[in-house]
């Protein structure tokens, strides 16, 4: 049997073994994927632990994304430009670091947008929007990003990071409703409105939502955020936090298992289990 899992803290809330073991059912794959907590001073330990009893693969998640980036012995190019690993695949010799966060969220946004550069608004700066940029540098090159945050210098190391291919500015958190407005892209990036602090929202005047945005948050506990329906009641085509999770697992499935990943068994598995927490009032 193959051993997959994912490391990070907190992980045991981590919907990735559901949405995995579904697929390797539907497929009659001979695995498993399991949580591993780990804790940060451990991360080394962990690794080597991880690869010297054969485990196949693993995803990361925080707070060990950068640690794991700097422990790999390769990276592909998407890991480089991400400065981020979030998956990995352990071979004989070493591990390979991979992102499957970059087109895991390019695959969760781009059915709904249109062709030519974009002018994107993205709350919070945190590491999520590394993904988030190295994805439109890389799809949407010439796009203008207005990152709303309340530390300028967050903002100004993303201009310097990713100023090649989009033009990236620091918007004043107390501005963000204006850059909104501006946005034909929106992406709430920060914890704002995550349970159990589910009946708060970064937007305090609704009406700066456009019915012509794509609007996204990336909390997906729960699944229909405030900041969601804001944004749907104001005509705006809305994306869930849990289509990102879904489509960078689909990547990596198929990065690790080199064959086509059961997507739609992957989506049900991951919406069935948020379904379940809202009705039992745990998200």
């Amino acid at each position: 049997m193959k051993l997959f899992g994912v490391i990070g803290k907190p992980v045991m809330h981590s919907l990735s073994p559901v949405m995995m073991n579904a697929a390797f059912r539907a497929q009659g794959v001979d695995a498993v994927y399991l949580p591993f907590q780990v804790e940060p001073g451990d991360l080394v330990d962990a690794l080597q632990g991880l690869r010297a009893i054969g485990a196949v693969g693993i995803n990361v998640t925080i707070p060990h994304k950068l640690g794991v980036y700097q422990w790999v012995s390769a990276r592909t190019e998407e890991a480089r430009r991400a400065g981020a690993v979030n998956v990995v695949r352990f071979t004989p010799t070493g591990a390979v670091g991979h992102n499957t966060d970059v087109g895991g969220w390019w695959a969760s946004v781009a059915p709904f947008l249109g062709e030519g550069s974009l002018r994107a608004a993205i709350l919070g700066a945190g590491g999520s929007v590394q993904a988030i940029l190295t994805a439109l540098a890389g799809e949407r090159p010439g796009s203008e990003v207005l990152v709303c945050c309340r530390r300028p210098e967050q903002a100004e190391a993303l201009a310097a990071r990713y100023g090649e291919w989009l033009s990236v500015r620091h918007v004043h958190w107390p501005d963000r409703h204006e850059a909104i407005a501006r946005a034909d892209l929106v992406v709430q990036c920060t914890p704002i409105g995550m349970w159990p602090h589910g009946d708060e929202s970064p937007v305090e005047a609704p009406d700066c939502f456009q019915a012509h945005q794509v609007v996204q948050d990336i909390v997906y506990r729960p699944l229909h955020t405030v900041f969601l329906r804001q944004a749907e009641a104001r005509g705006a085509k809305v994306v869930d936090g849990a289509s990102m999770l879904i489509w960078q697992g689909v990547k990596a499935y198929e990065w690790w298992l080199e064959r086509e990943a059961p997507v739609e068994v992957m989506q049900r598995a991951v919406y069935e289990a948020l379904e379940r927490e809202e009705a039992s009032g745990h998200a």
